[in-house]
């Protein structure tokens, strides 16, 4: 088991220290860096899983890779990712109330702007269910919703990269 994991370690680390990393450098840059972020990591994940089932194919498996192989590895490495982003956000906010304090201002002020068409599309009462969840926004949540951001579209890059690159033994 340990063969499968460790590319997906290694990758899944750096993946995800660099989620922590670019979401601290975009809060200078921006003073809502949660969405940049989210586009950050439609670009990470998918790299991060291919080099992880690539190397593991390439140097751990001799150049075959089956399709459950293929998921194992994927699954573990956005899991890190994941998690780590999670745990990582959460601990740039938890430190910095500030950076956390405009943020929520960013989300409640897009809120209020976007007021009319919510209410068109989904009715008052989603809207003003919406608002007290926006007034009641912790850096735990921002942090797990980056997180699950990083693992949804892990689970079908994942997919897709271990069709594209396995290979059984004939």
């Amino acid at each position: 088991m340990h063969k499968y994991l460790r590319t997906a370690y290694q990758f899944g680390t750096l993946g995800g220290v660099l989620s922590v990393i670019s979401f601290y450098f975009l809060s200078y840059l921006y003073p809502d860096p949660t969405n940049l972020n989210l586009i950050f990591g439609y670009f990470l994940i998918p790299v991060s899983i291919f080099l992880s089932i690539k190397f593991f194919k390439e140097y751990s498996n001799s150049g075959y890779l089956s399709f459950a192989e293929g998921m194992t590895v994927g699954f573990v490495t956005y899991g890190i990712i994941g998690v780590l982003s999670t745990l990582g956000i959460w601990l740039v906010l938890h430190f910095s109330p500030d950076l956390f304090e405009v943020i929520k201002s960013q989300k409640i002020a897009l809120l209020f702007e976007n007021m009319e068409m919510i209410i068109s599309q989904v009715g008052e009462n989603s809207y003003v269910a919406t608002e007290q969840s926006m007034q009641g926004l912790t850096p735990w949540n921002v942090a797990l919703n980056d997180g699950i951001w990083k693992i949804i579209p892990g689970m079908f890059f994942s997919i897709i990269i271990s069709i594209i690159l396995r290979k059984n033994p004939n």
